[in-house]
């Protein structure tokens, strides 16, 4: 079942990865970018990798997001969902990543792997936590609690009300009753 659901993920993690340039909207193209990226977070849990799969689900999750918001607030055509190419210079971008697939598959089959010493750790995580961080664990968590905030900061702040909606009587259109509206 394992294998299956590896094969089943790799491909999915790759027909997604390919439609980010085959679809015809900057918003399409990023919830396909996403779908990738799950899939790969599921790759890595099959593969034992709780931590980095958790991580890659947020962080992906949350960047698509915050992408999602800023094209649905900046882009001159709506939510990014009117036809556009994705790919410019399709004939060399074509050449470069096809030499560029080809380099990293003979790379792939033709460097001798090393073989495996000693044991896995008990706690893959903890150890790939300490080589990653090292001592400065604490800070790296508070860092990422300061950017999410900063985050959902920015959605809040950017709406069109700002966070408590227009004041009655400014002429934005605010219904009064909660001291704002929609706006």
């Amino acid at each position: 079942m394992q294998t299956f659901a590896f094969w089943a993920l790799a491909a999915a993690a790759v027909g997604t990865g390919v439609a980010v340039f085959a679809v015809d909207s900057m918003a399409r193209a990023t919830f396909s970018l996403l779908a990738s990226f799950l899939c790969v977070a599921g790759l890595l849990l099959l593969a034992g990798l709780q931590y980095l799969g958790a991580l890659v689900v947020l962080m992906m999750v949350m960047e698509m997001l915050v992408m999602a918001v800023f094209m649905i607030m900046y882009m001159m055509n709506p939510a990014g969902l009117m036809p556009m190419t994705m790919v410019h210079n399709r004939r060399g971008a074509l050449l470069v990543s096809g030499g560029l697939f080809a380099v990293m598959a003979a790379g792939i089959l033709l460097v001798r792997w090393p073989e495996r010493r000693g044991r896995p750790p008990a706690d893959p995580t903890a150890d790939l936590g300490m080589a990653l961080m090292g001592p400065k664990m604490l800070v790296m968590m508070v860092i990422g609690i300061a950017i999410l905030a900063t985050m959902i900061a920015s959605v809040v702040l950017a709406v069109r009300g700002g966070r408590y909606g227009r004041a009655e009587g400014d002429g934005a259109g605010g219904d009064g009753a909660n001291g704002g509206g929609a706006g």
